[in-house]
């Protein structure tokens, strides 16, 4: 039986195709356009609840004149994140109903045939040209709402330098692991996956062991923290609780935001512990051990190598599923490129897993707020409850935090527990 089209007849193998073609074709619109309302849906449920009372725990966080500008600043966020993410979803649509990858594909086709050297130039454009779009949005937010508020400490120029080193280092670093990958592909065929398993696998850890040292100095500067009463207090804790600590350093968050914070990197003798200098000057002494025996729990809990085993499990499952999608030419026909490729399977690929990635990742947000009730345990069993009490107050005091989010977007986004969650936990 043949159908009849107006170039002529096609087999029912065409039809088929076409029809498979199309059926993914909506079900990537479809796992968008649900995605976006999801998002709408819990953002509007915890906007409503900004005005919400304050528990009585938490009373004493902001003042009436303080409270205010936390609300403002969490309904500012609010319109500016509806807008932007509106504007992402047109943009994503409009590029897939009007042929913007295939456009990319042919931008990148024009200049070379090589199969490698095309699938960088075209992730190439589709990432700077993505992040140019998005430029204007950033701007706005570091530099209107940010800087409205009190919060931002960066220069234009830093701005533009960081966006300039963002690039280069996903460039360089992306475009090695992505060559590498294909060249899997067309050596390995379609066992490709584990060969790109154990690179990424690698990568993971190389980073986890050396970012510190190798990424963050780019970017910041990071200095050993000076000898007196705070180190010599850390020193002590750490003693105290076996834990083995000789790099401590400070970097400097000042230079782009108030906003304070601290974290623990690397394992072995390549674990450090890093303070902002916004942290040191907003705590006191005794809050500031506290914030690190969070930190030294995190370690002595073994939740960083938790995390990177999950890590590099899911890796795992999303190449291994990759592989079963990639030599379909449909998946690329799909995003409307019409020769099939790895790179362009690769994007229809990452959007028909989104749902699965959405709900690993909620798992990963359950063991992460777990993981910090331990962390927070920890720290109260070694050292105290009221000086890290204090400082959560402090640090969201001064984050504008919101004391009151919807049970719901924590459930879906929050990888920490709220600040009442934590207290109340910290007081049992």
């Amino acid at each position: 039986m043949n159908w009849k089209t107006k170039g002529g007849l096609i087999s029912p193998q065409v039809e088929i195709n076409c029809m498979s073609t199309t059926v993914l074709f909506y079900s990537i619109i479809s796992i968008l356009s649900l995605q976006f309302l999801i998002e709408i849906v819990l953002d509007h449920l915890n906007y409503k609840r900004f005005k919400d009372p304050v528990p009585e725990e938490l009373s004493d966080v902001f003042n009436s004149s303080e409270y205010e500008k936390s609300q403002a600043y969490k309904a500012t966020n609010y319109t500016f994140n509806l807008i932007s993410s509106s504007f992402s979803f047109i943009l994503m649509l409009a590029f897939l109903f009007f042929g913007g990858f295939a456009w990319v594909d042919g931008i990148a086709r024009s200049y070379t045939e090589d199969p490698i050297a095309i699938a960088l130039l075209f992730f190439g454009i589709i990432m700077i040209g993505s992040d140019l779009i998005n430029t204007p949005f950033s701007y706005y937010q570091t530099f209107v709402i940010e800087e409205r508020f009190g919060f931002n400490k960066t220069t234009k120029k830093l701005f533009f330098l960081d966006k300039i080193k963002g690039w280069l280092m996903t460039l360089i670093l992306g475009g090695i692991i992505l060559a590498l990958v294909l060249w899997f592909y067309q050596w390995a065929g379609a066992n490709f996956w584990l060969y790109a398993w154990g690179l990424i696998a690698f990568f993971t850890l190389f980073m986890n062991l050396f970012y510190s040292k190798l990424i963050v100095p780019l970017f910041n500067k990071q200095t050993p923290l000076e000898e007196g009463s705070l180190r010599n207090s850390i020193e002590h804790y750490a003693k105290k609780v076996g834990f083995e600590l000789q790099n401590i350093f400070v970097i400097d968050g000042s230079k782009r935001s108030t906003k304070a914070n601290a974290y623990f990197s690397g394992f072995g003798k390549e674990k450090r512990i890093t303070l902002y200098d916004t942290l040191i000057k907003d705590l006191d002494e005794e809050e500031i051990v506290a914030v690190l025996a969070h930190e030294v729990g995190h370690y002595k809990r073994k939740h960083i190598i938790y995390n990177l085993i999950a890590s590099i499990f899911l890796t795992g499952l999303t190449l291994f599923l990759l592989s079963l999608f990639v030599n379909n030419p449909e998946v690329a026909m799909a995003i409307g490129v019409v020769t099939p490729s790895f790179h362009a399977a690769l994007i229809g690929f990452a959007i028909l897993y989104s749902p699965i990635s959405e709900i690993t990742g909620l798992f990963m947000n359950y063991f992460s707020r777990k993981f910090e009730y331990e962390a927070d345990d920890y720290a109260k069993n070694t050292f105290a409850s009221q000086p890290l009490i204090t400082s959560l107050k402090k640090l969201s005091k001064n984050s504008l935090s919101n004391l009151t989010p919807h049970p719901a977007y924590v459930f879906m986004h929050y990888s920490h527990p709220p600040l009442i969650a934590r207290i109340r936990n910290l007081k049992a």
